[in-house]
């Protein structure tokens, strides 16, 4: 193949061509088809929302997830890459009632029907545009979007009710009731980790009330602090720690007690001065265990308004008194139930009282009311403000609130130690947060409530009926089959409403739906075996591909995907689903704050990509923190940088083909190619040689660790090396007029280094690998359907010689800027006291750091010395050094090409100039490949300024 000089295209053209070319060609199909299906490497895709938009987030873990396919592939693996969409779930529903109008559930089924809703959220998940096809192909990621799996299909769901009931079967699902976080907009519980996951938390300003609850036969209240007033109509019990000391104070016309270390705190005004109060007694808290105190606004009966004892109330804060609402939070209703109080529900599920004063109003409404009502009838001692953090729906945003509901559990409890000991077993990256994050969500978490009570997502296959004598028959359904056996019907959809609409007869018990649809997360974590609608299809695909080699995505999902596929996979099947796993951090805006559309603090990546190339920006994204864990604030110049870097490369290949051209170097791709250390004779071919084989062998290591920062760290320092020292040292190589074997060992060389840097590269920049490889005369059809290269013969000698040799020159540099000579300007010697390199060496030494003499002196320091005495012919030598540049920036200003030879005249009234001049006038012919003569005429014509002496430059083609 022979070689053209100015062929480099530009980023943007070349990607774009290439993405259509790798399409067109199906160059991704067949690099799965030419892979044994023997030796798979699987990993799982998470499905995004469909109803979202790609964002920065999704686009650095589909980099990774492309990076490490395309890695393996090159290994000899058969990585099959199918995307999967999630397309139920409250964000689905949000996204259609926003297109309908629906401003709450409650509209659902009188502004709109169940059925049409249901059907309008079917459309909306399959009326879906081409963004998401278009961003992931513009990054260079390959995936399969035809066979993607969507969470909403009908084999999918199957194998979600089979795996409900095998849950179910084994102990591990059940039915209860407790305390929730509740949406009332959406009207269904959701889950504290996807409150803690979404970090919905906001700054709120809400009425604390401090609250008199008078006790029976005496005078004497209790005070109690509560910063949600709404609860006081559901109150029931009033809780203190027995240990705590408490003080019956009198304060106006009222009697109280009130924690003593709460008083100072407490018993303030509302320009938090002192109130006056007197002190009438102390006792402990075990003393008023068990007394009973009068209804604040309803009587719950006989068993209700006692004091409880619980060691959870603290007198750090409030008054040490704590009421008690068990429908309404969670340690009041393990208190209340563990003492036989009664649990009173009183608002309804979108929010409203059902009984009392407030009846009908929502709860958040009349919040503030309640309070200002107590302390204006003089049931309360006063109404603070307080500013706190307070939960709300990470999906509408409405306030949330906690209450005691029915639900669907999943027994976390019972396989905690199991899901642990999993744990255990895989490898995480950075691995701190397997066994430290992970790890504690799992020992913390609480029962999985798996229940939502919305319309949209696969309904629990539960059907009740009761008995003659009023006991609950239940029974769950596990399959499509075992439904049609029971209902003698087979639906096309098994969506709400069709199957709360079917009822069948079972022991002469009439069955009906509980109208209750999974948490959208029991699905995702059942992905890995219901893409393949196992166990009723594809049974030996699952099973060879169960657990993953490796799955990603970010922190977040410790709480979220993480934790569901551990969950739902460790009740199954009693293991991880995964073996690798790459947790990521995130990716915010350049100041540091989270990416915002309404802010606008941020580049779209597809304008990015397009800006400095889709390369630059995967590059960064590998090379980034982020794939480590940490988060990374995304400069848009930082994405440019790395375009520069990478340009380094594209450099090299123009001083390639500019002088392969000339020269009419030509590559044969039908001939075996692979360099060896060995194969050459210029010490410098052997170091880059094996500087490219160490790349190749370092980056292999760690991508075989799932240590991207690891594999992508080195890939930068190895252009500056090959570019800045390998390429520059070799110039003389090219230039030089007669074809000897060391000009031919220099071709040769540099085009196996940037050959084999398409190769090991084209994981991370597929887009410039694959340029790279088709302008070098790669022989296969894409460097993507090539195998991973295995030779890293390594000359560790050269290395280390090269290494020392570089480091002697860098100190060399270093003195001579400390005491201000130029690099062009010669000086006497340099002595050192490394290890002794041999005359090759030394010689780049002298070059490096224009020296006349390299020395070595033994000793068991490690120093260099530079003699810095300037004789009159080492000025004039430097000046001539000088009158090269000169004369080289002229070469290009004049438009000629580095081949060309000039005729050239320099003339000056400096006599030390023209000294210098004659002699080094070979020198300087041979730099510049001049012929010196005394006038030209028609030249082009500068005046330069050589240390402040005037030189007039005239130049032309010879």
């Amino acid at each position: 193949m022979k070689f053209q000089a100015n062929s480099r295209r530009r980023a943007l053209e070349y990607e774009k061509d290439w993405a259509k070319r790798w399409s067109k060609d199906k160059t991704f199909e067949k690099s799965v088809k030419q892979r044994p299906a023997d030796r798979q490497w699987v990993f799982y895709d998470g499905p995004p929302f469909l109803t979202g938009t790609p964002h920065h987030g999704h686009l650095l873990v589909s980099t990774v997830k492309d990076a490490m396919g395309r890695f393996h592939t090159m290994r000899g693996q058969r990585v099959e890459r199918r995307w999967g969409w999630d397309c139920h779930g409250l964000p689905a529903e949000v996204f259609v009632e926003k297109q309908l109008g629906i401003a709450n559930k409650k509209e659902i089924g009188t502004k709109i029907s169940i059925e049409d809703y249901v059907r309008e959220c079917r459309t909306a998940m399959v009326k879906t545009g081409t963004e998401w096809e278009d961003t992931i192909d513009r990054l260079g990621r390959w995936v399969e979007f035809k066979g993607a799996y969507k969470t909403m299909d009908k084999e999918f769901m199957e194998s979600v009710w089979w795996a409900f009931k095998t849950l179910y079967e084994k102990g591990k699902i059940y039915e209860g009731e407790k305390i929730l976080v509740y949406c009332t907009k959406d009207a269904t519980p959701i889950s504290k980790s996807e409150v803690a996951m979404e970090n919905s938390y906001q700054m709120d300003t809400d009425p604390s009330v401090f609250v008199y609850f008078k006790l029976e036969d005496c005078d004497e209240y209790m005070l109690a602090w509560t910063t949600t007033p709404w609860t006081l109509p559901a109150n029931t019990s009033v809780a203190i720690n027995p240990e705590a000391e408490y003080s019956l104070i009198e304060y106006g016309d009222k009697k109280f007690y009130v924690a003593s270390k709460a008083l100072s705190r407490v018993m303030q005004d509302a320009k938090h001065q002192p109130l006056d109060y007197t002190v009438i007694k102390r006792i402990k808290g075990g003393e008023l265990i068990g007394r009973r105190y009068e209804p604040l606004f309803i009587n719950r009966g006989p068993e209700a308004h006692r004091v409880l004892r619980a060691e959870f109330v603290t007198t750090d804060d409030g008054t040490g008194i704590v009421h008690q609402a068990p429908a309404y939070g969670e340690d009041d209703y393990e208190l209340c139930k563990a003492n036989g109080v009664p649990v009173e529900s009183i608002v309804d599920g979108n929010g409203n009282y059902t009984e009392g004063p407030w009846l009908g109003r929502n709860i958040w409404e009349v919040n503030k009311e309640i309070a200002k009502s107590l302390v204006e009838e003089g049931r309360a001692l006063k109404i603070e403000y307080i500013r706190h953090e307070y939960p709300h729906c990470h999906r509408c945003g409405t306030k949330l609130m906690y209450r005691a509901h029915p639900s669907w559990f999943m027994d976390i409890q019972s396989q905690k130690d199991e899901m642990l000991k999993a744990n255990e077993e895989t490898r995480w990256t950075p691995d701190n947060l397997r066994t430290g994050r992970f790890k504690n969500i799992i020992e913390q978490a609480p029962d999985w409530n798996l229940s939502r009570d919305r319309y949209w997502a696969t309904p629990i296959p539960v059907w009740k009926g009761v008995r003659n004598d009023g006991t609950e028959l239940v029974k769950v359904i596990g399959s499509y089959k075992e439904f049609a056996e029971l209902t003698g019907r087979e639906l096309d959809d098994y969506h709400l409403p069709e199957v709360i609409n079917v009822t069948f007869e079972l022991d002469g018990v009439t069955m009906r739906h509980i109208g209750k649809v999974l948490d959208c997360w029991f699905e995702s974590g059942s992905m890995p075996f219901a893409q393949f609608h196992y166990p009723f299809e594809n049974k030996e695909k699952f099973e060879k591909s169960f657990p993953a080699d490796f799955i990603i995505e970010a922190i977040d999902q410790t709480r979220g995907w993480f934790y569901s596929l551990m969950a739902v996979n460790v009740g199954l099947f009693g293991r991880a689903p995964w073996k690798n796993l790459i947790c990521t951090g995130f990716i915010n805006a350049a100041d540091g704050k989270k990416m915002s559309k309404k802010l606008k603090n941020y580049t779209d990546p597809m304008e990015l990509m397009d800006q400095y190339s889709a390369d630059s920006f995967r590059m960064l994204m590998l090379s980034s923190p982020l794939t480590n864990g940490e988060n990374f604030a995304l400069v848009d110049k930082d994405v440019g940088n790395i375009a520069r870097k990478l340009s380094m490369i594209w450099n090299m290949y123009d001083f390639f083909t500019m002088y392969a051209e000339v020269d009419g170097w030509e590559f044969d791709s039908k001939r075996p190619f692979t360099l060896y250390p060995d194969d050459l004779s210029n010490p410098l071919d052997k170091w880059i040689v094996s500087r490219v084989h160490e790349l190749a062998g370092e980056i292999d290591r760690h991508m075989e660790a799932y240590d991207l920062q690891g594999a992508t760290r080195p890939i930068v320092p190895f252009l500056d090396d090959a570019s800045n020292w390998y390429v520059r040292r070799s110039r003389r190589r090219f230039w030089k007029s007669e074809d000897d074997n060391d000009k031919s060992d220099a071709y040769r060389t540099l085009h196996y280094v940037l050959l084999k840097l398409s190769v090991i590269l084209a994981p991370f920049v597929p887009f410039l690998a694959e340029e790279l490889y088709q302008k070098l005369g790669g022989g296969e059809e894409s460097v993507h359907l090539l195998s991973w290269p295995t030779n890293y013969a390594v000359d560790e000698s050269e290395i280390e010689r090269m290494r020392i040799a570089r480091e002697i020159i860098n100190e060399g540099l270093s003195q001579r800027a400390s005491v201000g000579i130029k690099v062009r300007q010669p000086i006497p010697s340099l002595t050192y006291t490394y290890k002794k390199l041999d005359s090759y060496y030394e010689q780049i030494i002298a070059e490096e750091v224009n020296v006349k003499q390299v020395a070595h002196r033994c000793s068991d320091d490690c120093e260099v010395q530079l003699d810095v005495t300037l004789t009159p012919e080492l000025k004039r030598e430097g000046l001539a050094r000088e009158v090269v540049r000169f004369v080289q920036n002229a070469r290009k200003s004049a438009g000629l090409n580095v081949d060309d030879r000039i005729e050239l005249s320099l003339t000056t009234d400096d006599d030390e100039l023209t000294q210098a001049i004659d002699e080094h006038a070979g020198a300087i012919r041979q730099e510049t490949l001049a012929i010196i003569l005394d006038s030209i005429k028609d030249g082009y014509e500068v005046v330069a300024l050589v240390e402040g002496k005037s030189l007039n430059i005239t130049l032309k083609k010879a």
